[in-house]
């Protein structure tokens, strides 16, 4: 639920190597623990993980931890929270109602709703169903009217009134369907609609339809069946975390808790559900429904080797997850991990890596030594966009972090180059921009706050002012790589990156023909050719470099 979209960088990986990937291979229990172990063995979050591969119909599995004095953690009888996974079984419930005739795409997100609920319109356009099963309803990512809950649980308070009241404090900005905007928010309304059009609690659905029928016999929500323990969640530094709890019918936005054998059914299930009495309805929830980005009803589809494939990851306080279905090569891939990964780079490298063996496995994270000349270039003082500001210092070769009217912390460093407090959840994850100065973005709690470097006036360094016709200037598509580019719009005094794919961001202006997206850690510089006109552009992102011509 944390950080569920792909990442630029991640989906250019992805389109870079589609053109000649090659099909994993069928898998044996012995040769998956052998990988998950390469991944994560000695790694410094000390995570563990149940992971299985479904494979045209064999099932490998794998029950691993980073130390193996923590087995203990997980086993075949241990429920993950598997977080926004979730919303793929609430869209198949949705599907289900469509095929029932009880339900259409195209109804407004208003006909499921208690009559007199206030629902924001854009210029007369009402949110519709596909709207929100493709999160393009408009709504921002959380409800306003969250204020009751707590930090380490945080949907806990949060009702369905306080819910629907939170719709009527909305004001959309643009159309519905015109712009992807991840929103737990909008996913949280399905639920309760979806529980409500069919006329049960979100949980008796789900179980009636979905659990039972797939032969999910250990998935909950909050009713956990008899012989099924509840795992324990952890944050990436390897501390406790609390377990998430949610209103029953708002679950949909994250709530299942689910052991392995019970997801590996799901997988099966999506893989092929001619032999379910749900395949009307799966094959309708894979459907694709829009295209900026591809998805289907809450399912990502991702180009892998000329194979469309459905994916969606999930993550809450202590837990991260990532379930993949490739009908085409007729593999399935389940990961469910009792640490929060969404600071660290979520579950994708393992993922991508057993979905198709081209992608890069990845490697554990360990402790390192930070090299001085990074101690030096990282000390400043900083704003972090939206919150308190930060100083950084180093000393005896290392580096300590002090948040405005708080305690000094030291931030221990890691292979992966990432700095990390051992007194709370986060990460600093440096960046080196495109003339060798340093910035970073703090990593807490789901969020990214990009830290600006503040000038010995104490102000934010601010980037130079351009005229709507010098933004224009650098308008155009940018192909990157075959079958992906990046394209920019000038509007409203700002520039706007989209990539293929992928949903639009603004860009900050950050000096002479460059430009920063800051919380995702994206630098882009512009090249003149001889008539001063933008001829091409660099792509900066974590430490890789992509170059495209302008069209």
């Amino acid at each position: 639920m944390k950080t569920d979209a792909l990442t630029l960088a991640t989906a250019t990986a992805v389109l870079a190597l589609a053109g000649g990937a090659a099909h994993a291979h069928a898998t044996t229990d012995a040769a998956l623990q052998a990988l998950v172990d390469q991944r994560l063995a000695g790694d410094r979050t000390g995570a563990c993980m149940a992971v299985a591969v479904v494979d045209k119909g064999e099932v490998a599995r794998a029950f691993r931890c980073a130390d193996p004095k923590n087995a203990a953690r997980i086993g075949p009888d241990r429920a993950f929270e598997i977080g926004s996974v979730s919303k793929t079984m609430a869209s198949t419930l949705l599907a289900d109602l469509i095929v029932q005739g009880k339900a259409s795409l195209d109804d407004p997100l208003a006909a499921y709703l208690p009559e007199g609920t206030a629902l924001p319109t854009f210029e007369g356009q009402p949110i519709l169903l596909r709207h929100v099963v493709t999160h393009t309803s408009g709504l921002p990512a959380l409800p306003s009217r969250m204020a009751t809950a707590t930090l380490v649980d945080p949907y806990a308070g949060l009702t369905a009134e306080d819910l629907l009241a939170s719709l009527g404090d909305v004001t959309l900005s643009r159309a519905p369907g015109t712009q992807f905007e991840y929103s737990n928010f909008a996913s949280m309304v399905l639920s309760y609609a979806v529980a409500r059009r069919a006329g049960v609690d979100f949980e008796t659905l789900l179980r009636q339809k979905l659990f039972e029928p797939l032969g999910m016999a250990g998935a909950y929500v909050a009713k956990r069946p008899e012989g099924v323990r509840a795992a324990g969640g952890h944050s990436a530094n390897g501390l406790a975390a609390a377990p998430w709890n949610f209103q029953t019918d708002l679950a949909g936005v994250g709530g299942v808790r689910a052991t392995l054998d019970d997801m590996v059914r799901y997988v099966q299930g999506n893989l092929d559900p001619s032999g379910t009495p749900l395949q009307a309805a799966i094959e309708l929830a894979q459907r694709p429904v829009s295209e900026q980005p591809p998805m289907a009803m809450n399912w990502m589809l991702v180009p892998v080797a000329g194979r469309s494939v459905l994916m969606h990851e999930g993550g809450t306080g202590g837990f991260s997850s990532l379930v993949s279905v490739d009908r085409e090569a007729g593999r399935g891939v389940v990961i469910l991990s009792d640490t929060s990964w969404s600071a660290v780079g979520n579950l994708g490298s393992l993922g991508l890596h057993l979905v198709d063996a081209s992608f890069p496995l990845g490697k554990p994270r360990t402790a390192a030594t930070p090299p001085q000349e990074l101690l030096e270039a990282l000390a400043g003082e900083y704003q972090l966009q939206g919150a308190m500001k930060m100083s950084l210092r180093q000393r005896d070769g290392k580096l300590f972090g002090q948040a405005e009217g708080q305690p000094e912390f030291e931030l221990s460093y890691d292979s992966e180059g990432d700095f990390y407090p051992i007194v709370v959840d986060a990460l600093l994850k440096p960046q080196r921009k495109s003339d060798g100065s340093y910035v970073f973005t703090w990593m807490q709690g789901g969020g990214a706050l990009p830290a600006m470097r503040l000038g010995e006036d104490g102000a934010v360094v601010q980037g130079p002012a351009l005229s709507d016709t010098e933004l224009a200037g650098y308008a155009g598509e940018y192909p990157l790589v075959p079958g992906f580019a990046l394209t920019l719009r000038a509007r409203e005094g700002r520039l706007f990156a989209q990539a293929t794919g992928q949903g639009e961001f603004a860009l900050d202006a950050a000096g002479k023909d460059r430009f920063e997206a800051a919380a995702y850690g994206i630098e882009i510089v512009f090249k003149r050719g001889g008539d001063g006109e933008v001829t091409s552009l660099d792509l900066h992102q974590g430490g890789q470099v992509l170059s495209g011509p302008r069209k």
